[in-house]
């Protein structure tokens, strides 16, 4: 049998939604995989697809594209294709792959609710599963496959990204440290570039450099928290998404907001400690018991959309000393206030 899945973006949801891949080829499924640009790296090459197609990208998208890739899809012979996504556009990919089971969540559950009248089969999503991950192993249900609680996250290869990480990691000779991963998604789900600064002041006390991470476009906000940590942090080199997964192997902790890096954080088994606002931890926040969050919590809440009157500045009101508090709870050390008072 083989199933195709239908999750385009973003990095972190693709990054939710690979627990499904590895239940699905645990199950003996061939699966293939209908993507965006942004985060196709963490699936090519990779040993558990078939096929990955990738979604022409906004810029480049076109009819004669779009009818490419609907070739692409419907020549793989698809059963079934899953829309994870719950978008026109995702439940729109799912139908021109040419797959006679089209299955989906039922329109409540879905971002865009009318986008149900393109599936084939809908699904109710079980009221139990906060987690974004276990709403995504749910749907396969309909396949005879309970994977409800699964964290397994299957990535491609990764040993050329993991050396080459470690060599550029043993020219900074940082001791053990900490990313710090200021920037992704939408701006009004970002802390502050000068609290990161502050943080990695705090994290030096704590015997831990800062390595500060970004992504396209987000130079100038990683010299901003290097320039406000006063020398105790450092801007990372440029990493690619594996890299970046490499990268958080070999941290003691990441730092960050509800965005993909720390999605990946989470994937590869590294201690974080998230900074949320509008969007609810319960659903996609870290999900490891020792893992933590500082959240400030909008009327809005739980809010998905981009600009918000309602939770517009509400994470500037999350003070660093909280933070770094849940760092030193999540690491399990007590601060340096806390050390001395011991002595």
């Amino acid at each position: 049998m083989k199933a195709l899945i239908v999750r385009l973006s973003s990095i972190g949801d693709v990054v939710h939604t690979l627990p499904a891949l590895s239940a699905l080829k645990r199950n003996n499924w061939d699966v293939g995989w209908i993507v965006e640009p942004p985060a196709r790296p963490l699936l090519q090459s990779h040993p558990f697809l078939v096929s990955v197609a990738p979604v022409p990208s906004k810029r480049a998208f076109g009819i004669g594209r779009a009818r490419a890739t609907a070739r692409t899809l419907r020549a793989e012979s698809y059963d079934i294709a899953l829309d994870f996504q719950g978008l026109w556009k995702s439940a729109a990919w799912a139908r021109l792959s040419g797959a006679p089971r089209v299955l989906g969540y039922a329109r409540t559950w879905r971002r865009e609710g009318f986008s149900a009248m393109l599936l084939r089969e809908v699904a109710e999503l079980p009221p139990d599963l906060p987690h974004v991950i276990d709403k995504n192993l749910a749907l396969l249900r309909p396949l005879g496959i309970d994977a409800v609680g699964s964290r397994h996250f299957p990535l491609p290869p990764t040993e050329v990204q993991s050396e080459a990480v470690r060599l550029k990691l043993a020219e900074l000779a940082l001791g053990p440290f900490a990313i710090l991963n200021p920037g992704g998604g939408w701006a009004s789900k970002l802390w502050p570039a000068e609290r990161y600064g502050i943080l990695a002041r705090g994290l030096r006390e704590r015997g831990h450099a800062s390595i500060v991470t970004w992504g396209p476009g987000e130079e100038g906000l990683a010299r901003r928290v290097v320039a406000a940590s006063e020398g105790t942090a450092v801007r990372c080199f440029p990493t690619s998404l594996l890299e970046f997964a490499e990268l958080a192997r070999f941290a003691r902790l990441v730092v960050a907001a509800d965005t993909g890096p720390l999605h990946l954080a989470c994937a590869v088994g590294t201690p974080v400690v998230g900074i949320y606002g509008p969007t609810d931890p319960a659903r996609n926040g870290p999900f490891a018991a020792e893992d933590r969050v500082v959240r400030r919590l909008p009327l809005c809440s739980p809010c998905h959309r981009s600009h918000c009157r309602i939770h517009e500045g509400v994470m500037s009101a999350i003070a660093p000393a909280e933070v770094l508090r849940a760092i030193d709870a999540r690491l399990g050390v007590p601060s340096p206030s806390e050390a001395s008072d011991s002595v």
